[in-house]
């Protein structure tokens, strides 16, 4: 009885003391997740922003809870260069970047319960990139990452014909205010693509693309040529097209006329040798009907010195050297014809090619994002070449 009554006195004085101890201790736990683990979302997705204006980018404590006193710092990068800081209820402009100063702003109107916004005017395309959005509350911090692309679409677009020379004909499309460098492709009338001659692109003083692409036409097949231009962020397309006119290829003309002449002068030399040879056959035939019948009226023997010196139109002699001379002739005119045909022909089909394989590689290569002063270079070569 005594024992039992001794270990109930224990357990009565144990009991209170080890609830005086898991109390507290319980009570921590359930405020310690409420007051210092937190998450931060910020937003979905690259946020588009159009150069010249106005970004606003959002990030949220997850639970909800009061920041007022917490350290709010956005920063690109560099975590001690911040774009903007705030801690415990107070805007700290002197440690942010410089150039962010007086073109950001953080809004505040819902920061108990846990979300802030940081608005940037004049978007410039240095403010292109990702951005943390950073909260702290004594040693427990989190951050989200938000990224931007600043975009920038040029409404005017220029097409410049150049005078043809012997190479062709020169069409040049320039515009300029673009951001990121937008993709740059010729298309004729059915919508299809034409490799174009040359691309080349530069960057102002803002860090906006100016493009120029050429394209150098040696036929009048492409009258209907356009310019089009696409924003790789936005989608965004802008296009100029321009009708050619005939005139606009003189060569063809050109070539058709020297055709015309190199056909004329295989007329002449095949008909001029044939009406001579036949000129010629004329008179000897009269000259051998005459010395036959004299030779009739004399002797047969007497006529034989005479008609030795010269070869009668009756000769198969005769005739058969005449149509030589005939076939002769034709053959080669025609072989003329067929080697200069074959000669233009392995020529320009090799020549085609070529250029064809070389404008490939350098597309695929990107060797035809050249400078501008290649292309002046290009330029100054066709104006040479048209005197």
């Amino acid at each position: 009885m005594e024992s039992c009554v001794r270990n109930s006195g224990v357990m009565e004085t144990t009991e209170p003391s080890l609830t005086r101890y898991f109390v507290p201790m319980l009570l921590l736990q359930m405020i310690a997740p409420s007051s210092e683990h937190f998450t931060v979302t910020g937003l979905q997705g690259p946020i588009l922003a159009p150069f010249g204006g106005i970004v606003e980018l959002s990030c949220q404590l997850s639970p909800p809870q009061n920041a007022e006193h917490m350290e709010i710092r956005w920063f690109r990068d560099r975590y001690t260069q911040p774009v903007y800081l705030y801690n415990n209820g107070k805007d700290l402009h002197v440690e942010t970047i410089s150039r962010y100063v007086e073109r950001t702003e953080l809004r505040k109107e819902a920061i108990r319960e846990g979300k802030v916004t940081l608005r940037i005017h004049n978007v410039s395309v240095d403010d292109h990139g990702e951005y943390h959005c950073f909260f702290k509350d004594g040693d427990f911090d989190e951050e989200a990452i938000t990224d931007v692309k600043v975009t920038a679409t040029s409404l005017g677009i220029q097409i410049l014909v150049h005078p043809p020379n012997t190479k062709g004909l020169l069409v040049e499309c320039s515009t300029g205010g673009w951001f990121p460098q937008p993709q740059m492709e010729w298309r004729d009338s059915r919508g299809e693509i034409i490799l174009p001659t040359s691309i080349s692109h530069s960057q102002d003083t803002h860090k906006l693309f100016n493009m120029k692409m050429t394209l150098l036409l040696k036929q009048s097949s492409h009258k209907n040529v356009t310019c089009c231009l696409r924003n790789p962020v936005t989608g965004q397309e802008e296009r100029t097209s321009i009708v050619l006119s005939d005139q606009l290829f003189p060569w063809n003309s050109v070539w058709i006329l020297i055709l015309s002449i190199i056909l004329a002068l295989l007329v002449i030399f095949i008909m001029v040798p044939s009406v001579a040879l036949h000129r010629l056959q004329k008179p000897q035939e009269k000259g051998s009907r005459a010395r036959s019948s004299v030779c009739s009226r004399v002797c047969t023997k007497d006529c034989l010195p005479i008609t030795g010196s010269t070869v009668p139109a009756s000769d198969p002699h005769f005739q058969l050297d005449t149509m030589w001379l005939e076939d002769i002739t034709v053959i080669l005119c025609v072989l003329t014809v067929f080697i200069t045909m074959i000669i233009s022909f392995i020529y320009f089909k090799f020549r085609g090619i070529l250029e064809y394989r070389i404008q490939a590689s350098n597309i695929s290569s990107g060797t035809l994002d050249k400078s501008t002063v290649e292309e002046e270079a290009c330029m100054a070569t066709l104006q040479n070449s048209e005197t």
